[in-house]
């Protein structure tokens, strides 16, 4: 029996006759990503693989797929040389750049298991991730965005006993630190494996590739567990539907320490032999900018992301002309993003749903008119299956709200050290609940409409929180708002509408007033608000709604929410 904690009894156990089934489907390969790389670094090394865009840099710095290969061999030959074996952890908190993708690449080249983490991370965080994953290096930048990576990982290094060095990119590594620019690229390792050494070491198709955490939208972060095999089929949907290949040149500035940036910024897009180009730190202007030089076809992110490009435009009115998709997910779309991308960026905008524990579930089409954009959420793919159920786990028509669960090759194998959580939210058919709420639309479609533990039951009706945040949208004042429940005494739940202005802050009566003209139930009114400069948020853009309701909870008195109880 394996003590490892990605595979044996610590992650799910997929039946073999779906295993199959995978593989006959053309779900799940017999090769990995990284596979993918090295062939296309093969095949052709003088292509640009990563462009980087650093406010620290005037000129982008560009990497070719046969300089990326060439860093990762020297990078995975110093990770043995520094003890790292199969199923060790490496954790990453590099910036956007080729640093983090060829940091990536080496360790999968080893057999390690890749753990991507965010920039904004903290000692709070970092010192429960790192702890949970026993990670045995972390690679930091010295200092970004003006904060000392550096300093938190050496006392990281010092605190927790599985970690056994940090390695720190930039000018400034304290004394006694390994350098990542002298220690790893600059000073070869004292022994060099050859390809075909490496090629036994590396990650299988069906073994863990990464621990990845989840955005923490309700609390404590949980560890998904994905293999190659089970993120690339993720991953598929994106570029089968779009017709995306290596002739495309990919825009990311969402962080690769999250799912988005990982898979679809990096790990996809260097199989494929296509261009990314990055942004250590998002700059709309420059996004637009740079568009003549690099011809951006296509990004995906979240829809701040969608506004701001427009406002760039407006202030700098240029043609994109190559780029063809602006693909959003993370939320549904109101209307004027859907608008903003038809008419100033001249783009499609495709809404996608998914989480980390499965990747796109469901994806729209370019060609999707804007009633369809705004009002849905894509529609499922063929590789996952798809079903919206009540509390009974029976089945809801079209147009009723319920429960999505999905199930197919794309799913994770599980939570790194708590299965059990998986089996929480698992059914006996095999059946994982997202955790979402959503109902099915007459075209097949799919609407999200909010989390079950984010519903506002207010005297025993339901809230429908998407449709209200949506339609506060619409007014002038409003630049962002999450609508969240706080406890009463007498009907059990409330809604109190959170809010980030435009500018002068709206009014509850001037929001109730704009909500009975849109013709709303009296009963889905919010009954409070609550002012905000900015929304906390996930690194994948999602607002922390268990954040707000903390907020509420201090002024109100309260700190029990109602919640659907599990099925």
């Amino acid at each position: 029996m394996s003590n490892s904690p990605f595979s044996g009894e610590a992650v799910r156990r997929i039946d073999p006759v779906d295993v199959d089934r995978y593989y006959r489907q053309g779900f799940w390969r017999d090769r990995t990503m990284l596979d993918d790389f090295l062939e296309q670094a093969e095949r052709h090394p003088d292509k640009a693989a990563i462009v980087t865009y650093s406010p620290d840099h005037p000129v982008p710095r560009t990497v070719t797929y046969g300089q990326l290969a060439a860093w990762v061999d020297r990078i995975a030959a110093k990770l043995l040389e520094l003890g790292i074996e199969r199923d060790d952890v490496v954790s990453v908190q590099l910036p956007n750049g080729w640093e983090f993708a060829a940091v990536t690449l080496a360790a999968m080249r080893v057999g390690a298991v890749v753990n991507p983490l965010v920039s904004i991370f903290r000692h709070h965080e970092l010192s429960f991730m790192l702890s949970k994953a026993e990670s045995k290096l972390l690679f930091v930048p010295s200092a970004f965005r003006g904060f000392d990576h550096a300093a938190l990982a050496e006392q990281l290094v010092e605190e927790l006993p599985s970690l056994r060095q940090a390695i720190v990119a930039g000018d400034a590594v304290p004394e006694g630190m390994l350098s990542f620019e002298r220690d790893v690229l600059g000073t070869p390792a004292r022994s060099s494996p050859t390809p075909e050494v490496l090629g036994s070491l590396g990650r299988r198709p069906d073994e863990v590739i990464s621990v990845m955490y989840t955005s923490g939208t309700t609390g404590e972060p949980k560890g998904t567990l994905h293999t190659c095999n089970t993120m690339w089929s993720n991953g598929r949907p994106l570029f089968r539907e779009l017709h995306i290949g290596g002739d495309d040149v990919c825009f990311m500035a969402s962080t690769m320490g999250h799912l988005t940036g990982f898979l679809w910024g990096m790990l996809y897009p260097l199989s494929l032999g296509s261009k990314v180009v990055l942004q250590e730190v998002w700059d709309a202007d420059g996004f637009i900018e740079l568009f003549d030089t690099e011809g951006v076809t296509w990004t995906l992110s979240a829809t701040p992301f969608v506004l701001d490009s427009a406002a760039a435009v407006q202030r700098n009115p240029k043609p994109l002309a190559t780029f063809r998709y602006f693909v959003c997910g993370g939320a549904p779309i109101p209307p004027h993003a859907a608008v903003a991308a038809d008419e100033v960026l001249g783009t499609a905008l495709v809404p996608l749903w998914g989480c980390s524990e499965s990747g796109i579930i469901t994806i729209g089409r370019p060609d999707d008119p804007l009633e369809v954009v705004t009002t849905g959420d894509g529609r499922p793919t063929d590789i996952m299956e798809l079903r919206v159920v009540d509390d009974a786990l029976d089945p809801v028509g079209v147009g009723q709200e319920g429960r999505l669960q999905v199930r197919g090759p794309s799913l994770f194998i599980g939570y790194l050290h708590r299965l059990d959580l998986y089996r929480e939210n698992e059914t006996p058919d095999g059946w994982f609940d997202t955790g979402d709420l959503g109902r099915l639309r007459p075209d097949g479609g799919v609407r999200i409409t909010g989390r079950s533990k984010d519903i506002i039951i207010r005297g025993g009706e339901n809230i429908p929180v998407v449709e209200v945040e949506n339609a506060l949208l619409e007014h002038p004042a409003v630049a962002e708002v999450a609508v969240v429940g706080y406890a009463d005494e007498r009907l059990g739940e409330k809604g109190c509408a959170v809010v980030v202005p435009t500018g002068e802050p709206p009014t509850l009566e001037e929001l109730t007033a704009h909500l009975s003209r849109k013709g709303m139930a009296i009963q889905y009114w919010p009954e409070r608000i609550k002012v905000l400069d900015a929304m906390p948020r996930t690194p994948a853009g999602k607002i922390q709604k268990f954040v707000l309701r903390s907020l509420l909870a201090e002024e109100v008195g309260a700190t029990v929410f109602p919640t659907i109880p599990k099925a």
